[in-house]
């Protein structure tokens, strides 16, 4: 009987001989650790335990998980596992491991035979790691490129464009006879050598020069995919040629990767999106694991260090450098490379610094693929200067922006052109775009924004700019205190609640050595309803006391500042813990400085935080004062809500001091005035 053969790569194993052979060479491995190799080929695909695994090579012997991990990494070893980015022993935490690369079971006698027949046409290269989280997607472009003719993946750098892309055309090569041609075009500097270089590959070489025409009659009768990869820096001279390509060929299809699209005649697009990410916390490995970016980080940490083993107290490390690297594959990968160095705490901590810290990528990559810097400028340099101070600007924006912000801050005085500068970088996959809701968000991803801060720093515009940044927040905070007495509250927190990362950003310039401290006390001011309703009320204190600090001068406009800033400062007090004691002197601030500016408002809410300051001091007969002041200024009021209060104020202090008969008149009146503002409520 024939023995079975497995074949991956460059390798062949036949179980039977305990044998495994490179490129037709016998390689030394240990009867043990042959013994994992087999079982875990044999199942390849499946994640097998380590108990399983251990009862195999050790039967009817006891020994520790170390051993097995000794083993496994001499295997790591002889495969060469993760040295050229090839990988083939995955780790799953908690579980086991598993054979990732394709395995072929192949009859012994005939794996050494002669190839029978013409290998398939064409020049893809082969995947040199397992593809992580791409499986659905593949499916789909395969398909819509067999029906479409015309596909671009578009997407920023590093997102695994090519990779897809290879992937894609490998599985719809059976639909093409005479096979699927791959041109790499990040190598070119002159857009007019695009043709040549596909005829190259093709091998076709015309005597009168005419690449684009040469390659047209060659193809006319052919069905044949086409690959240009990575056609951003020569999209012009790319586009002529696909377009020039399909009109003369009915049966050639073209699939192109580019950082924006070509817009050709008959393009269709697939921006490709990052690897899946949990919205929310995840505590276990094994839960981590079923997210397409975690699976790929801790892939090629394993690959990177035989020491790593992702455990429960990695988790919140792991997705941290996940999701700040916004699940980029390339960023993870260069991570994951430096997991052997930091650990993963380590590297999370540091990732501010990730352009000096994410360096070590395969030497064989493309060279604006072995930095994450490096992937950066390369998209940078391609911007026209315009564009590259545009997004330079955008990079003072933390999280989502609307494009009137963008107007706002970015724009150069007269310059109407910032919308195009957006539409372009969003084209160009440096800006992201969500159109969903009444207005479109824009944002860029964490590391592009960490890089274009750098540049906008170095550029002599950061201080102008962040100053546009905080004083457009001013204004659209502007209205935000009277309408959170006017609008349901679910609706205005959906207004300001999505500006808490900017307005952050804006306080920490404002406040900084380089800012403008008048700036940022009118900021805190107009942000303190929004920590009031989403209950920060730590955060409220801190930002305001820095406020109160470096606010000077004694003109109205200051003084009614100081008066706001000392209104919150006592509400983050009253309802804060540990500095109970300070609220009353807060309030009594704020009560002098509201008598000075003559506002009714601020008089009326000192009051009645004074009154119910001495309630929860005990001191009861003050609380009476401040409750009797609070009805005499009310006394004047057409506001059926500040009557109501009053006489709550002043039911409540009398029933405190005993005199119920009092205290049952007043909130008799305070029942009454409800009802009224109930019904008021109902008819509006």
């Amino acid at each position: 009987m024939d023995e079975e053969t497995f074949a991956f790569g460059s390798f062949s194993l036949i179980p039977a001989q305990r044998v495994l052979f490179e490129d037709g060479k016998p390689l030394r491995l240990g009867s043990r650790a042959l013994d994992i190799l087999v079982a875990l080929v044999e199942r390849s695909g499946e994640t097998i335990s380590k108990q399983e695994l251990i009862a195999r090579a050790w039967p009817e012997t006891i020994v520790e998980e170390a051993a097995l991990r000794v083993h496994v990494a001499a295997v790591r070893k002889v495969l060469g596992d993760g040295r050229t980015g090839r990988r083939y022993i995955a780790n799953n935490p908690g579980r086991g491991y598993t054979f990732i690369a394709p395995v072929t079971r192949e009859n012994a006698a005939s794996s050494t035979a002669a190839p029978d027949g013409k290998a398939k046409a064409g020049s893809l290269p082969g995947p040199l790691t397992r593809i992580v989280g791409r499986d659905e997607i593949i499916a789909a472009l395969t398909t819509q490129l067999v029906r479409r003719r015309f596909l671009t993946i578009v997407g920023p750098g590093g997102i695994g464009k090519t990779t897809v892309a290879v992937a894609v055309a490998d599985r719809a090569r059976a639909s093409y006879k005479d096979g699927a041609w791959f041109v790499g075009l990040a190598p070119l500097s002159d857009p007019e050598l695009v043709p040549s270089a596909f005829g190259a590959a093709l091998g076709i070489h015309p005597s009168g020069g005419d690449h684009t025409r040469a390659l047209a009659a060659w193809l006319a009768d052919k069905t044949a995919l086409l690959v240009l990869d990575s056609c951003e820096h020569v999209i012009d001279a790319a586009a002529a040629l696909a377009e020039a390509l399909l009109k003369a060929a009915p049966g050639v299809s073209i699939l192109t990767t580019s950082r924006e699209p070509l817009r050709a005649e008959g393009e269709t697009l697939h921006r490709l999106a990052a690897l899946e990410l949990p919205s929310g916390s995840v505590d276990l490995a094994a839960e981590a694991l079923c997210y397409s970016a975690v699976q790929l980080f801790n892939e090629r940490a394993t690959a990177a260090t035989d020491e790593f083993e992702m455990s429960e107290s990695d988790v919140p490390a792991v997705l941290e450098i996940c999701r700040r690297l916004d699940g980029i594959p390339l960023a993870l990968e260069l991570a994951a490379a430096r997991v052997g160095v930091f650990g993963v705490r380590d590297l999370a901590a540091h990732l501010d610094d990730r352009f000096r810290l994410l360096t070590a990528g395969r030497r064989t990559a493309l060279p604006r693929h072995q930095t994450l810097g490096a992937a950066l400028d390369w998209s940078y340099q391609l911007l026209p200067e315009e564009e590259r101070a545009a997004l330079r600007r955008l990079s003072v924006f933390a999280g989502e922006f609307p494009l009137e912000a963008a107007i706002a801050v970015a724009a150069d005085p007269g310059s109407p052109n910032i919308v195009d500068h957006v539409a372009n970088l969003v084209g160009k996959s440096l800006v992201a775009a969500d159109p969903r809701g009444d207005a479109a968000q824009y944002r860029l991803l964490d590391t592009t924004r960490l890089y274009t801060f750098e540049k906008l720093q170095s550029s002599g515009e950061f201080k102008e700019i962040a100053r546009r940044h905080a004083e457009y927040y001013c204004a659209v905070f502007a209205p935000a205190e009277a309408e959170s007495e006017s609008r349901p509250q679910a609706e205005w927190l959906a207004i300001y609640g999505r500006h808490l990362a900017n307005v952050r950003a804006g306080l920490d310039w404002a406040f900084s050595p380089d800012g403008d401290p008048q700036i940022g006390a009118a900021l805190t001011v107009a942000v303190v309803p929004l920590w009031v309703q989403l209950s920060l009320l730590g955060e409220s204190r801190q930002r305001v006391e820095q406020a109160l600090a470096v606010l000077e001068g004694d003109d109205p406009t200051t003084t009614r500042r100081r008066m706001q800033l000392s209104a919150a400062l006592g509400w983050s007090l009253m309802y804060g813990v540990g500095r109970a004691r300070e609220t009353g002197p807060a309030w009594a601030t704020t009560l002098a400085l509201a008598e000075r500016l003559d506002d009714r408002a601020y008089r009326l809410r000192a009051l009645w935080s004074l009154c119910i300051d001495q309630f929860n001091n005990g001191d009861l007969r003050a609380a009476l004062e401040f409750a009797r002041r609070f009805a005499g200024l009310a006394a004047n009021s057409s506001d059926a809500i500040d009557l109501m209060m009053a006489d709550r104020l002043l039911a409540t202090a009398h029933h405190y001091f005993g005199d119920q008969r009092e205290a049952r008149h007043h909130i008799d009146r305070a029942l009454a005035q409800l009802a009224v503002l109930a019904q008021q409520q109902i008819v509006r």
